[in-house]
């Protein structure tokens, strides 16, 4: 009997982590809804899931933190064996000029958006099954270059380069590492600070004409995890209704 396949999805207790682990779920794999605060939200994901026949377990773990990475890997493996994908989709986003942008507001992007997703990557490159996925997030804005976006956007640049390095270091053992860069999406790490007419504004900027769902991204997500994905490797995927 062929083993059922385990994703770890970061930050997946909202927004598109929590898209994202239903739809692996849907798609027959079990997962790890990782949370660091929102132990209620995550309980609702893993509830969601089974509820439609699927497998999951939330685990607390912050992935600023040094140790974070590695938590979610032991408790992936204690309840369901190796894992086979690691999605990094956890982060933060404080927006402001770069000369207004505190030395804790740079320190804790870093740690999450930028260091989490390399500690992340480095679990994954001696943890993960042979032929496993690595999805990361990087972000639209790497492109726009918006004032008020200079930390959150360097260190997204930043996952952008580990992830080109790593799907190179990792191509022998048939593990592809691709990163997901979303636009707009209507999600509350996007809507958080913004005036309505503000994301009217945004929004007019999508040649599509609407905000992006997370079901948008987890689709795509879904894509680069599963069979049909096995030949992408190594690319940024910008999914931004064509914005940029």
């Amino acid at each position: 009997m062929q083993k059922t396949r385990t994703a770890i999805v970061t930050g997946a207790s909202r927004g598109i982590g929590a898209a994202i682990a239903k739809r692996l779920a849907r798609d027959g794999i079990a997962v790890i809804v990782n949370y660091a605060r929102g132990k209620d939200a995550a309980g609702e994901v893993v509830s969601a899931i089974e509820a439609a026949g699927g497998t999951a377990l939330a685990v607390q773990a912050d992935i600023g933190e040094t140790t974070g990475m590695a938590a979610l890997f032991d408790a992936a493996e204690k309840a369901f064996g190796k894992a086979d994908i690691l999605v990094n989709n956890a982060g933060m986003m404080r927006l402001s000029p770069i000369a207004d942008t505190d030395d804790a507001a740079f320190e804790r992007q870093l740690a999450i958006n930028l260091g989490g997703t390399f500690r992340g990557m480095r679990e994954a490159a001696t943890r993960l099954n042979d032929g496993g996925r690595i999805i990361n997030f990087s972000s639209s804005v790497v492109g726009f270059y918006q004032p008020a976006y200079g930390v959150y956007a360097a260190t997204k640049a930043g996952v952008e380069a580990m992830t080109h390095v790593l799907a190179k270091e990792l191509g022998p053992r048939g593990i592809t590492v691709n990163a997901v860069a979303p636009g707009p999406v209507d999600t509350e790490l996007f809507t958080d600070g913004k005036s309505a007419a503000q994301i009217e504004a945004i929004t007019r900027l999508i040649p599509l004409g609407r905000l992006g769902q997370p079901d948008d991204i987890a689709g795509l997500v879904a894509f680069l995890a599963g069979p049909d994905g096995r030949w992408v490797n190594g690319q940024i995927i910008r999914a931004n209704g064509g914005a940029i």
